[in-house]
């Protein structure tokens, strides 16, 4: 039960959100206060069902090194993107054709955070958490990352080869970023700054999306494996390669910080004792 309304509240406070987006019509200001208010909301809403449903204070979301752990990620995950952009480009599947639009950039701040709040959220701080605490971290990684990549079959250009790559690179990535860490905000961080890169400031598409134009005009070209075609360069080789080395750097932490949780039959101390 708790799982059902943990999850109802924070999808009911994305859907709002995206339905408030959709009727401002792609209006900067608009979207970047409707987006910025989606992502607090949901934070809020997210404390308030765990408070409700658990009775506990969510220590996933501890204010205490909240702000240093959220530029980590964000700065991670903008080094990530460029350096995949980068190793694209090198091999002349990249090419930036001139400015684009500094208001769309402003509006995609806002975008991309409610949907990495909101993302973040529902995938590894109900789902992967509440699997893990009965099947262990690694069935909760598989199973969340799967769903994970599931849920991105329903965008404009998606290709079961798209969502497949971002099971990889996006959905394990990032839980096992918080089966390093034991907070959301360095998923939430490394989300946000991976999409804002590839969106506001490279220019490309996120997820087959039809994402509007970020700071830079700009265009890939070549064999869809190295740029992801109209999925964009998640669905290409080196964000699946950069996501999965990764991915074993954060479970290698998790192992060393001894984070990673058992099976609950094979657990030889109580759960609560592996909290962070």
């Amino acid at each position: 039960m708790r799982l059902i309304i943990q999850l109802a509240v924070v999808a009911a406070i994305a859907l709002a959100g995206s339905a408030l987006a959709n009727a401002v019509a792609w209006n900067p200001p608009l979207t970047l206060i409707i987006g910025v208010g989606t992502a607090a909301a949901a934070l809020l809403g997210y404390t308030w069902a765990v408070r409700r449903t658990e009775r506990r204070a969510p220590d996933e979301l501890s204010r205490t090194g909240a702000v240093s752990a959220l530029a980590r990620g964000t700065l991670l995950g903008v080094g990530l993107f460029a350096a995949v952009i980068l190793n694209i480009a090198f091999l002349g599947g990249y090419q930036v054709l001139g400015w684009g639009s500094p208001a769309g950039a402003v509006a995609l701040f806002g975008f991309m955070a409610a949907a990495a709040v909101t993302e973040e959220l529902l995938f590894r701080g109900i789902l992967f958490r509440v699997v893990e605490q009965w099947a262990g971290t690694w069935t909760a990684l598989v199973l969340t990352a799967v769903l994970f990549g599931m849920a991105h079959l329903f965008t404009p250009h998606s290709t079961l080869w798209g969502a497949t790559a971002i099971a990889i690179e996006a959905g394990a990535m990032l839980a096992a970023a918080y089966a390093a860490t034991r907070t959301l905000w360095v998923p939430i961080g490394l989300h946000f700054g991976w999409n804002y890169a590839a969106s506001a400031v490279f220019g490309t598409e996120v997820s087959g999306n039809n994402t509007p134009d970020g700071l830079l005009r700009a265009v890939t070209n070549g064999p869809t494996a190295l740029t992801g075609g109209d999925f964009g360069p998640e669905a290409g080789v080196h964000a699946v390669l950069f996501g999965a080395a990764l991915t074993v750097v954060f479970l290698w932490l998790a192992h060393r910080r001894g984070r990673l949780v058992p099976r609950r039959g094979a657990r030889s101390a109580p759960l609560t004792t592996l909290a962070p």
